[in-house]
């Protein structure tokens, strides 16, 4: 069930995530790390106000807020938390921590590099390096509390899920139906935006799409994309009206308290071919063999070419993953960020380890016709696979 009460991140699930951060700027020689992207700043100081978080490789971060100083008290435990004017201000807190250090970490993966260059200037003569992959290597372990955040934000996943089979008409617009779904979601709890740490890699808060436009190519590094309504935008439900007899993709991530799961399933009003329905089983086939295989240690390439031999074999490879353009994953981890890491995907060689989440989406793109397949949310304990999200993985048929 979820809860209602604001929920402000504990005083030790902070210090240890920070605790954790600091043996990897340690183990690679930094002297501190200047936190300012919102995504990375909560995770490490409970708050998304105007700050920038000093986090030194020994010793108590620097918090320093310039708006709203009042909110940054009561949201972050951290204990040590200043209001700042200026650039300036924020220069002085650094150095009376650095106190003649000099190697400095920032998030170059996410900082526009005009923020890059006037911080380095502000910063002279210390020695600016990236510790985006730090960062995202710490976030990619989730403790006990975070799951316990994915788990209320599954559990709203699956009862909207639930829902859509008393909500889909036919004859209806997808955007119709996604402005349904929406309500559902909002009026329950969800924050109503996601993030994405990708350039440009916009989301709202899921694809929707029926029949030929759920193969309909678009810009969003997935395997779907829907035509959305106009160019500005071009993605998930647009004014396509529902019709019988092909497949409705939902494919929503559902945030609650700041963490995301990823969660997919497929509708229709009457029947779709047997062409896919034969691809949607593939889809559920790799699915299952996919729990069955994995295990902390398990090579998360292993599982990606694993799957494209199960495609192989159906006779869709030339679908799998979207049509010509496809991508080359089949999961990427989630929390905070719709785009974490673990990325099980061809060419990112990483061993998985308990406390890891990710969203598994075996899904296969017929042009003209619709996409069909699944997508859950899945955390990886010592003796495997959880998932995470629910409800029948078949094709619902209405």
């Amino acid at each position: 069930m979820i809860n209602s009460i604001i929920s402000y991140t504990p005083e030790t699930e902070l210090y240890g995530r920070i605790g954790k951060f600091q043996e990897r700027l340690r183990t690679e020689d930094i002297d501190g790390a200047l936190i300012v992207q919102n995504a990375d700043l909560f995770y490490f100081s409970g708050t998304c106000q105007d700050a920038h978080l000093f986090i030194p490789a020994q010793g108590e971060p620097l918090l320093m807020v310039k708006k709203s100083y009042n909110r940054a008290l009561k949201e972050s435990a951290l204990k040590d938390i200043a209001s700042v004017g200026n650039m300036e201000d924020i220069r002085k807190g650094i150095n009376g921590v650095l106190k003649g250090k000099r190697r400095l970490g920032l998030e170059m993966d996410v900082l526009p590099a005009t923020l890059f260059l006037r911080y380095k200037a502000l910063l002279d003569p210390v020695e600016t390096v990236d510790v985006s992959e730090a960062i995202r290597k710490t976030r990619m372990i989730k403790s006990p509390y975070e799951i316990e955040r994915l788990r209320e934000s599954a559990f709203l996943s699956t009862e909207m899920f639930r829902e859509v089979p008393n909500i889909l008409r036919e004859g209806m617009t997808e955007v119709g139906l996604a402005s349904r779904i929406e309500y559902f979601l909002r009026k329950k709890g969800h924050q109503g935006a996601l993030r994405v740490r990708a350039f440009n890699q916009e989301a709202f808060m899921g694809h929707l799409a029926s029949g030929w436009s759920s193969a309909y190519p678009s810009f969003f590094n997935g395997p779907t994309g829907g035509t959305g309504l106009n160019p500005s935008f071009p993605q998930s439900a647009g004014f396509k009206k529902i019709v019988r007899n092909e497949p409705v993709l939902v494919d929503y991530a559902t945030v609650v308290n700041g963490y995301m799961v990823d969660h997919t399933r497929i509708f229709s009003i009457g029947p779709v071919s047997e062409k896919l329905v034969k691809a949607h089983n593939t889809s559920l086939g790799i699915k299952r063999r996919i729990i069955k295989e994995t295990r902390p240690g398990t090579q998360g390439t292993d599982l990606f070419n694993l799957a494209c031999d199960i495609a192989e074999r159906s006779g869709f490879a030339d679908q799998f993953m979207g049509y010509g353009a496809g991508v080359k994953f089949i999961g990427h981890g989630i929390g905070l960020e719709l785009d974490e890491l673990p990325v099980i995907a061809k060419n990112y060689k990483i061993i998985l380890q308990p406390g890891m989440v990710f969203a598994l989406e075996p899904k296969f793109v017929f042009p003209g016709e619709g996409a069909v397949g699944i997508e859950d949310t899945f955390v990886l304990n010592e003796d495997g696979l959880e998932q995470l999200t629910g409800v029948d993985d078949e094709i619902k048929v209405i």
